[in-house]
């Protein structure tokens, strides 16, 4: 008869394995610094890409989002942050710009709504996710690797989500792939070598702040919120940066969605 003893060491291990298990991390054997006098960059990095509306003043100091920057935003439901992101991307490609807008929660449908009422959303190039389920990651790698000066991603999570389920892959595992392919393009890695700009529609915490890793943050430039301002069918809405390394943080500007084919803005309220 076989012991208790015994019979515990043909049990199987489940759940995490021990610390002792994991290959130690190698040593490095030197670092090096950087000295920013002896770094150069094409300039093209430091023109602007605008819209040429007023809301090019918030996005930067200089107006407008810089090639090869992140920028995440977040917002109340139903305040209207795929409308003014597409509307931001459609005035992009007004202004000669290659745009891309991955959409990881709508279909043509629910596309073909936004486009009635705003007809210029319709040039834009869509890659729509669901048509691509079976290989979501294949279908991203392949069309960044064409070259966009901005594209715009709704949402990541459901991105995300998508190919970590897919892939069987844990959460971080998917993220670290989406991070290093956005990492990738901000320094001009597709065939067309553009310094790839990303807008990230992200989601919050019930506290209303950002979800996500601390790497996401790091590498974010910029992080805006659209909020409502007040209650009921009276409220106002505004976009406002909590965090802006090229322009400044805190200040509102107002947009409407009444007009057809074009968000309004101002600084006030109206």
């Amino acid at each position: 008869m076989q012991t208790l003893k015994q019979n515990k060491t043909k049990m199987v291990r489940r759940g995490r394995p021990p610390k002792n298990a994991t290959a130690p991390k190698a040593v490095l054997k030197h670092v090096s610094f950087t000295q920013m006098k002896d770094v150069k960059f094409d300039p093209s990095l430091f023109t602007p890409i605008k819209t040429g509306t007023v809301v090019d003043t918030v996005l930067s100091n200089e107006g407008g989002i810089f090639p090869g920057t992140n920028t995440v935003v977040i917002g109340d439901p139903g305040v209207g942050k795929s409308t003014v992101l597409l509307d931001l991307l459609a005035n992009f490609q007004n202004k000669g710009k290659r745009v891309l807008f991955i959409s990881g929660e709508m279909n043509e449908i629910d596309m073909f709504g936004y486009v009635k009422r705003y007809p210029k959303f319709g040039r834009i190039p869509i890659l729509f996710m669901q048509n691509y389920a079976s290989n979501p990651q294949s279908a991203i790698e392949k069309s960044l690797d064409e070259g966009f000066d901005v594209v715009l991603i709704d949402s990541w999570a459901e991105v995300n989500d998508m190919v970590q389920e897919e892939n069987g892959w844990t959460r971080k595992k998917a993220e670290s792939w989406l991070l290093d392919l956005m990492d990738k393009h901000n320094k001009a890695g597709n065939s067309a070598n553009k310094h790839t700009a990303f807008i990230n529609i992200q989601q919050m915490t019930k506290g209303g702040d950002f979800a996500g890793s601390n790497r996401i943050k790091h590498m974010t430039t910029a992080m805006a919120h659209l909020k409502f301002d007040g209650r009921g069918r009276d409220a106002l809405r505004y976009m406002v940066f909590s965090k802006n390394r090229r322009g400044d943080v805190g200040e509102k500007i107002y947009f409407s969605l009444f007009r057809p084919n074009n968000v309004e803005y101002s600084f006030e309220q109206v």
